[in-house]
């Protein structure tokens, strides 16, 4: 047979399939193709038929697309569905998106059955949440994005997210999804490891996180632990802000580490030298320093000397005359000059006195007068008695009212 013969019945051969082609194509077959040509808001696709196809930018995904080139590249093989054909206007409507969807569900039925984690790409982000495609259109709210709250979404669009299949409803098209379920597991994963890992006592390097009223909380190897604010400072702390701010790095003390409840005691304090560490070589017995009253009580005021270093002046030694109660005389916040009388740092223990750091006041006139006054015997006198003043006084003026009764 000649190679003209040969040729000859290649292009028949061709010429039939075609035909054959042709007649069997129809609105709602699957075919394969390759994609030969892009437009913004279409592709074209190659099937081997007489024209080639077309697919509408809106059949491309089961997202919103800006254009084709969004979901495909020239040369990259596809599965279309047939959405319709005429020949004679050579039109051939295609749908890539029709054939995903069919095939996503059995894929997504899977992946929620086994709870696994797929990975996903950012379409668009809309009110409520993201949007991604996993060949029909799966959504992800904005409360099973992250751990934290987001505020702002916008730099999201295009970024990789790891998932898990939440929700499905294919009668719906509905397919919720969840990052913060992927992150939630790593984060107890990882929590454990590091709660195993901890120990009472150590000492390590850790970043705050967040402030509360009540403290602080410290992110130690990725699990928090909370510094609550009486272990902050050796000072008193009034709120965590007033001397703590997010992202500062902070060294920390293990206090105690609860595995089942999940919680970890931290201290900052605890990694400082305490102040009656140090109060031995600042403070000696005879000193006058300056302090600031803290807290006034029945039986005296506590004086602050240094942060975390407070001593008692006991009512006896807050004043040279008598009062009845500390607050006649000092007020908390007060500062005021003390010297001290006796200090004991193992039993953190400082006694102080105000009045001696003061002169005592000379004595009145008449108490002069009164203490300079004639001696009188009351042997001698039996008609002079004494006070519990100490000053004598007659009969007649103790008994006077009374005995000019019988007068």
């Amino acid at each position: 047979m000649s190679e003209e013969t040969k040729n000859q019945e290649a292009v028949e051969t061709q010429s039939q399939d075609q035909l054959d082609q042709i007649v069997s194509l129809k609105k709602g077959d699957t075919v394969k193709g390759t994609i030969v040509k892009l437009e913004d808001n279409q592709a074209y696709v190659s099937i081997g038929y007489k024209y080639d196809g077309v697919i509408p930018v809106r059949e491309l995904s089961a997202v919103q697309l800006d254009n084709a080139s969004d979901a495909v590249q020239v040369g990259q093989e596809v599965e279309c569905k047939v959405v319709s054909i005429n020949d004679d206007k050579e039109t051939l409507v295609l749908s890539k998106r029709a054939v995903d969807t069919e095939l996503a569900w059995d894929e997504l039925e899977k992946h929620f059955a086994d709870q696994d984690i797929m990975e996903v790409v950012v379409a668009d982000v809309v009110k409520g949440g993201l949007v991604v495609d996993v060949g029909t259109r799966g959504f992800i709210p904005a409360s099973m994005v992250e751990r934290h709250f987001v505020e702002d979404f916008s730099d999201y669009k295009g970024r990789t997210l790891r998932v898990k299949v939440k929700e499905l409803d294919q009668e719906n098209n509905k397919v919720i999804l969840s990052q913060k379920d992927v992150l939630e597991e790593e984060f107890e994963a990882n929590k454990q490891k590091v709660m195993a890992e901890l120990q009472e006592g150590q000492e390590l390097e850790g970043t705050v996180q967040r402030l509360t009223q009540f403290g602080a909380f410290v992110d130690v190897g990725g699990v928090d632990g909370l510094v609550h604010v009486s272990e902050i400072a050796w000072n008193h702390v009034e709120k965590p802000s007033d001397v703590l701010s997010e992202g500062d790095k902070v060294k920390v003390k293990v206090l105690k580490v609860d595995p089942e409840k999940g919680k970890i005691s931290l201290s900052i304090k605890a990694t400082q030298p305490g102040p009656w560490e140090t109060a031995a070589d600042k403070f000696h017995t005879g000193d006058i320093v300056t302090g600031e009253v803290k807290r006034l009580v029945s039986f005296g005021a506590f004086v602050e000397l240094a942060p975390g270093v407070e001593g008692l002046v006991h009512i006896s030694q807050i004043s040279h005359k008598h009062i009845g109660t500390p607050h006649e005389v000092l007020k908390e916040g007060q500062e005021v000059q003390v010297k001290i009388l006796d200090i004991n740092v193992d039993e953190k223990r400082v006694s102080l006195s105000i009045k001696e750091t003061e002169e005592a006041p000379e004595p009145s006139p008449r108490s002069e007068k009164q203490s300079k006054g004639p001696k009188v015997d009351l042997k001698d006198n039996p008609n002079v008695s004494m006070n519990n003043q100490g000053m004598s006084v007659t009969l007649g003026e103790r008994f006077g009212d009374k005995l000019s009764k019988f007068k």
